[in-house]
C-alpha cells in the first residue's frame, strides 16, 4: 500500500478535480481532457513533455538523496536561480567567443553556483543546528531578487527597449536541441543520467547504505562511525548541484536569457515530485513526467477553456495533500475511544 498510495492519491485528485471544474462551470469531461489528454496529441506535445520533466526530474531526484537522510532542502529553487546567474553570467561575460568549451564552462559554472548557494544552509546547519527548511527556504527569496537586480541592471540588454532581461546566449551558449522541430534538448539525457547514477548510489554503494542507515536510525549510523555532518553536507551538494544544472539547463536551453522569472516553480514542485515517487529515482522519473503533464495541461487548459494558470498549482497541491492523507492512514491506524458519561455506574 506505500507503493500504491500514490496512484489512490491521484486518482482522489482526479475526482476532487472533476468537482472543481464542475463548480467552476466548466464541462469536467472536457477540463480533464484538455488536463491530461491533448498535452500529448501530437510529437510536439511529447517533447514539450520532456523539456517540462528534465528540470523537475534533475532536482527531485537530488532532493530524494537528502529526504532519505533526513536532511529537509526546501531551498532548490533558489539554488536554480543561483545556478542560472552564474551559468548565464559565463554566457554573458564571452558572449563574443564561439568555441565549443563555452558551453561546457556554463554548465560547469551552473552546477558550482547552485552547490555554492546550498552550502550556506549545509553550513549553518552542521556548525549552528540551524534549521535548514528556515534557511534554504528564505535563501530561494534572496536568489531570485539578486536575479532580479541583475536583468534591471548591470546585465540587461543594451538593446533590449529597456526591458529586464539579458541578451540573447550566443549558439556557442546555447543547448543543442536533440529532436528537430522541437525545444527537446540535452537536459533530458542529464536529467536521466542522474537518475540511473543515483538509482547505482543507493542501491550498490557504501555511501547509499550510509544515507539510508542515517535517515532511518541516526543512533545506529552514530555508532557505525557514520559522520552525519558529512552526509549534510554530501546531500546539500548533491542538490545544489543538481538544481543548479537545472538552472542553467533552462536558460541555455527553452529560455535563451536570463529573465526576472526563470522557472514556473520547479524547486518547490520537486518536493511533490520527489515524493509522490517514493523517494525511488524510478518512481521519481514517472512522477516528474505527470507534473510535467501538469504545467501542459494547465497551459492548454488556459488556452482552450479560459481557465485560470492557477488551477496548475491548485491540482499539484491538492496531489500533495492527499498523498500525505493516503501516507498518513495506510502508516497508521486510527482509533476512536468514546469517554463515559456515567463513571460511577462503571465502577459499581
Amino acid at each position: 500500500m506505500v507503493y500504491l498510495s500514490p496512484l489512490l492519491a491521484l486518482g482522489i485528485s482526479l475526482v476532487a478535480g472533476t468537482v472543481m471544474f464542475g463548480a467552476m462551470g466548466v464541462p469536467p469531461g472536457g477540463a480533464l481532457y484538455a488536463f491530461f489528454v491533448e498535452p500529448l496529441t501530437s510529437a510536439y506535445g511529447w517533447a514539450e513533455l520532456g523539456v517540462k520533466a528534465a528540470p523537475l526530474l534533475l532536482i527531485a531526484v537530488a532532493l530524494a538523496v537528502g529526504f532519505r537522510a533526513g536532511v529537509w532542502n526546501i531551498g532548490a529553487e533558489g539554488q536554480l536561480t543561483l545556478g542560472a546567474i552564474c551559468g548565464g553570467g559565463i554566457a554573458l561575460w564571452l558572449y563574443r567567443v564561439d568555441a565549443a568549451w563555452v558551453l561546457p564552462l556554463m554548465l560547469a559554472g551552473g552546477v558550482l553556483g547552485g552547490m555554492a548557494w546550498a552550502a550556506i544552509p549545509a553550513f549553518l546547519k552542521t556548525r549552528f543546528n540551524t534549521s535548514e527548511i528556515l534557511t534554504s527556504l528564505m535563501l530561494t527569496y534572496v536568489a531570485a531578487l539578486l536575479l532580479s537586480l541583475l536583468v534591471h541592471g548591470p546585465w540587461r540588454d543594451p538593446d533590449g527597449f529597456n526591458f529586464p532581461e539579458s541578451r540573447l546566449f550566443s549558439d556557442a551558449a546555447t543547448l543543442p536541441v536533440i529532436l528537430p522541430g522541437t525545444r527537446l534538448h540535452l537536459g533530458l539525457p542529464f536529467a536521466l543520467a542522474l537518475a540511473a547514477a543515483v538509482w547505482v548510489m543507493l542501491s550498490r554503494s557504501l555511501v547509499g547504505f550510509q544515507i539510508k542507515v542515517i535517515g532511518q536510525a541516526p543512533a545506529a549510523g552514530r555508532y557505525a562511525g557514520f559522520s552525519e555532518r558529512a552526509t549534510v553536507w554530501f546531500c546539500f551538494a548533491l542538490a545544489g548541484g543538481a538544481a543548479g544544472l537545472a538552472g542553467i539547463v533552462e536558460v541555455s536551453g527553452p529560455i535563451g536569457q536570463l529573465l526576472p522569472g526563470i522557472s514556473p516553480g520547479y524547486g518547490f514542485t520537486a518536493i511533490i515530485v520527489a515524493f509522490l515517487g517514493r523517494l525511488h529515482p524510478l518512481g521519481v522519473a514517472l512522477a516528474a513526467c505527470l507534473l510535467a503533464l501538469s504545467y501542459l495541461g494547465g497551459e492548454a487548459a488556459q488556452i482552450t477553456l479560459n481557465l485560470p494558470l492557477a488551477v496548475t498549482g491548485v491540482f499539484q497541491g491538492m496531489l500533495l495533500f492527499f498523498l500525505l492523507a493516503c501516507d498518513v492512514l495506510i502508516l497508521y491506524r486510527m482509533r476512536i475511544r468514546l469517554r463515559n458519561r456515567h463513571p460511577g455506574k462503571a465502577a459499581a
